[in-house]
């Protein structure tokens, strides 16, 4: 199994934020986790980033246990809502700079982050800086960085949260595109319930500290706890 999680626990004080949470994410797929805000999303994320610690449990990543192991060394992206772009490097610079800090010869670091902008479609954005971008630019800079390490694995926390509604829709199916074209093994964070529908392969419901996995999209909209079968019914009275 690509990414295993076991029997997860984290608290914050007396508050039990993670209580037992067990799940697996197959390799080259994308796991949409849907869940209200402070149902412990983020918590999960960050834990599996190795960005907070002091939790109970296993995280398997191609059956290697890295629970100590140091996010540096994980091979693992966790990126948030906001971009968070280096404000003095233009395009060009914010994506190569994974490559750059490894050192690699400048002529691998021109080629492939030509590559990469072309696959972005910035090529002809390549030399603005990140105040120069809309918030959707701004997001494939962030995403096209990430990707230039090839990390074993992507975790997005809400990413198109702050994009309005059209801008948001084009980064989804955006998204879908590179997923493929990469290969890319993703967990997905959103409170959006269409979102997760349309960027899942599979679909979670964080709850009460755990999550949810379910067989197929049937089964997810069938649970009146997902709160998809009210919304069909919303549409169908309209």
């Amino acid at each position: 199994m690509f990414l295993e999680i076991k029997n997860l626990k984290k608290s914050f004080g007396k508050a039990e934020i993670l209580s037992g949470c067990s799940f697996e994410v197959s390799e080259g797929t994308t796991l949409s986790i849907l869940g209200k805000s402070g149902c412990g999303k983020t918590t999960l994320l960050k834990i599996i980033a190795g960005l907070l610690g002091g939790f109970e449990g296993d995280i398997f990543l191609f059956n290697e246990n890295i629970n100590h192991k140091t996010p540096q060394t994980r091979n693992i992206v966790y990126l948030y809502q906001e971009p968070l772009l280096f404000p003095h490097l233009n395009v060009f610079d914010n994506i190569a700079f994974g490559l750059v800090l490894r050192k690699a010869p400048h002529s691998i670091v021109k080629e492939k982050t030509e590559l990469m902008l072309q696959e972005l479609e910035l090529k002809t954005q390549s030399l603005k800086m990140p105040h120069q971008l809309s918030g959707g630019q701004r997001q494939r800079v962030a995403f096209g960085r990430a990707l230039m390490i090839e990390p074993k694995l992507l975790l997005l926390d809400e990413p198109f949260g702050a994009l309005d509604t059209e801008t948001r829709a084009t980064m989804q199916h955006f998204f879908k595109k590179i997923a493929v074209l990469h290969h890319i093994t993703t967990i997905f964070v959103t409170h959006d319930l269409k979102e997760a529908v349309l960027m899942g392969d599979t679909l979670g419901l964080m709850g009460n500290g755990r999550l949810k996995i379910y067989p197929s999209v049937s089964a997810f909209i069938a649970d009146e706890k997902t709160g998809m079968k009210s919304e069909i019914e919303f549409w169908k009275n309209i």
